[in-house]
């Protein structure tokens, strides 16, 4: 079996947003950022996004240049390679998630939800597969996933209908013993 070094980066991103009218009456907006790699606490401020995304390519180059330094020249050149082709796909997709997500947060952050869902049904048909292959009984996970946000506002509904036919039932009972009595 190979010998597999893990390495992880993560990065903390945030922004502010300044809207200003100039003296000409013109309105500007103003994008100012602030990123930090969590591993090494070092950090960067910027108002161009393109300073961003230098700094998250030094933070990654740097890793993957320490992680092949004591490979040969040749294996070192096509780790390298693979590892800038990755980078190249990033750097090309997260301006657009950015701006995805500045314009509407909250379709974004559905889109993320329904990645993991799916991730997770995938997921659990892998396994659920393996299982019958191993075993030869297939074990439904349905019951132990979680639901989706369609199935919970339905069990809400449900369970508030059920409630209002509870208190209906309660207003009747009080309402008869105040009549006996």
């Amino acid at each position: 079996m190979a010998n597999k070094k893990e390495e992880t980066a993560s990065f903390v991103l945030r922004l502010s947003q300044k809207i200003f009218e100039k003296e000409d009456g013109d309105h500007q907006v103003e994008w100012r950022g602030n990123i930090r790699h969590v591993q090494s606490g070092e950090e960067a401020r910027f108002t161009n996004f393109e300073d961003a995304k230098s700094f998250v390519q030094n933070i990654i180059t740097s890793m993957t240049i320490k992680a092949v330094e004591d490979k040969p020249d040749d294996t070192q050149k096509g780790i390298l390679a693979k590892s800038f082709e990755f980078w190249k796909k990033v750097a090309s997709s997260t301006p657009k998630l950015v701006m995805d997500s500045i314009k509407d947060p909250k379709k974004q952050a559905e889109n993320i939800q329904d990645q993991i869902q799916e991730q997770i049904h995938n997921i659990s048909d892998a396994i659920g597969q393996k299982i019958e292959h191993t075993i030869g009984t297939k074990i439904e996970f349905d019951n132990i996933l979680p639901a989706s946000k369609a199935e919970i506002v339905q069990k809400l509904d449900l369970l508030t209908q059920r409630l209002e036919t509870i208190e209906k039932k309660i207003d009747k009972l009080q309402t008869g013993k105040k009549n006996q009595s």
